[in-house]
Order: structure tokens, then sequence, then C-alpha cells
């Protein structure tokens, strides 16, 4: 899909994948918010415009593969899947719900162009080697391996057992990133485990590091075309997001981390009943810069 779409074009889808969200976590009643709101410009990015993929023809033999470690993130994986049309937007509403293909976290054979399964932390990064230690052995070396990570995740050892075994094999069809949104279920990062120096520390573990704005569309696809002419060593994009990205209650907020519009009470948020439809509103507005307009 490289090349389709003006950044002005991504900037809107991302927009509306962002309106999705709230639409099907308040829908399902539990859920992530803050994650998947401030990961929508770079799903936006790697759908619409990195990945090598076909939306008719999900286990395309020359695809890029994509893995979703952190898996409670999954709502901004699944909106955008349906934008670029592996099924139908009116799917995302069954999100949680029982007999679902869009679980809470994914279950990669219950949705074609899932590529893994992830609900325990710190996962991805060990299936993206064994993805591309297998590619070597076949001769794929053409083939792409994107992994995006949490970084309250990496408070788990293997990620960095994982980051230890791609460096020692020069695994550089991998192209990590992290979403540094500096929140987790319990609080800020670095008050929880520290990570910084973050980048230090990958480029000690033998990585190419490349730091970027995460909400910056233009930035993620320069990214990663960087990263895609690193050799003999895999690359690892810290991309700094907004947790909560575009509604302006829940930005920064870690208690939105795990939790959906409509079932908590902050002092100085709209009310559970008004939290979806103001969201939407600011959404649709891009937070009072332009007319609202109907929207379905």
């Amino acid at each position: 899909m490289s090349g389709k779409y003006s950044i002005k074009d991504l900037e809107i889808i991302s927009n509306d994948i962002r309106e999705d969200i709230i639409k099907m976590l308040f829908e399902a009643g539990s859920g992530h918010s803050a994650g998947p709101l401030g990961l929508a410009d770079i799903f936006t990015a790697l759908y619409f415009d990195i990945l090598k993929h076909d939306p008719t023809k999900p286990d395309w033999n020359e695809r890029d593969i994509l893995l979703l470690s952190n898996g409670h993130c999954v709502p901004v994986r699944y909106a955008t899947m349906a934008h670029a049309g592996y099924f139908e937007r009116k799917e995302l509403m069954t999100l949680r719900k029982l007999g679902s293909r869009l679980q809470g976290h994914p279950e990669r054979q219950r949705l074609p162009g899932l590529e893994n399964t992830s609900g325990p932390l710190g996962c991805g990064l060990s299936q993206a080697a064994g993805m591309s230690l297998a590619m070597r052995m076949d001769k794929q070396t053409h083939r792409w391996i994107y992994v995006v990570l949490g970084d309250g995740e990496q408070d788990e050892g293997n990620v960095w057992e994982a980051a230890m075994l791609c460096s020692k094999y020069k695994l550089s069809n991998i192209i990590a990133i992290t979403d540094r949104n500096n929140i987790q279920i319990d609080g800020p990062t670095e008050s929880v485990m520290p990570l910084e120096n973050l980048k230090d520390k990958w480029e000690a573990f033998g990585w190419h590091v490349i730091e970027i704005n995460g909400n910056d569309i233009e930035a993620v696809i320069d990214a990663c075309s960087m990263a895609r002419a690193i050799r003999e060593k895999p690359t690892m994009i810290i991309a700094h997001t907004i947790p909560g990205k575009g509604v302006d209650f829940m930005e920064n907020d870690y208690r939105w981390h795990g939790m959906p519009p409509g079932l908590m009470d902050v002092a100085g948020d709209p009310p559970k009943a008004e939290q979806a439809k103001v969201a939407l509103k600011e959404l649709r507005t891009l937070g009072g810069k332009i007319k609202s307009e109907a929207h379905d």
C-alpha cells in the first residue's frame, strides 16, 4: 500500500480509527483506552504505507509480518484492519463479546491477518526472533518483521533475553517499535519500574536505535525506511506517544490505561454517561479546531 496516501489522508484515517476505538470500547463496556488511542498514528502508518500486505490474501507468502506484543492494545489493530479492508467495520462493535473474533487480546486463529496470540506481556520480541530465524532458514530475507511493544512490558526479563538473541544472530529484518507513552496500569512507568535511559539500554544490547515522535505519521514512515537500510543488527524505534491521544480528559492519565469510556468517575472529567459522547466530539472537531460535522 506504500505511497497510495498523502500524509493528510493518513492523519484523517488515524483520527477515524480513534473514533472507532471509542465506539467499540464503549459498546464492549471493557478494554483499554489510552494505549490504543496513542498508537493510532503508528498503526495507520504501518497498514496504509509501510507494510507489504494484501487484505484480500491475509496469508500471502510474500507479506511482511506485524506482531503486537502488548496485546491489550489490540483495539487499535482491529480498527485499523477494518479500515484497511480485512473485515467490515460493523464487526468492531462485537469487541470482547462471547463468540466474537475480536477478543480482548488477539487470538491468531480467530481472525485472518493476525500473526500472533498475545496475552502474557513480554513475548512479542521472542516470537519475532523465532520467525526471523525461520525466514533465514527458508531464504526469505526480503520479508520484514515489525513488532510493536509497550514500554511497561519491558519490565519483563524475557524481552531482554530476546534482545540479546536478536543481536547475537544479527536479525536485521526485525524492526521493533516501542510505544513509549510512559504509563502502565499501576502508574507512570518511571515510578513503577524506571526504564530510562531506554535508548542507551537498547544500544548496549546491540541494537540500532531511532527515537521519534510516535504521533507524527511522517516520522514513523521515515524511521521505518531508515531501519530497512540497516544491516547486521536489528532496529528499535522508540516512539514517544501521548496515551489517550485526541481525547483531552484521557491524555497522559494512567488511569485510562485499562479503562473504557463510561465506567470511571474522575474529578474534572465528564460524567460517565457523557464520556464517549465528549470523546467523539473532541475527535470529530480535533479538540474544537474544526467545525463539527455529521458522523454515523
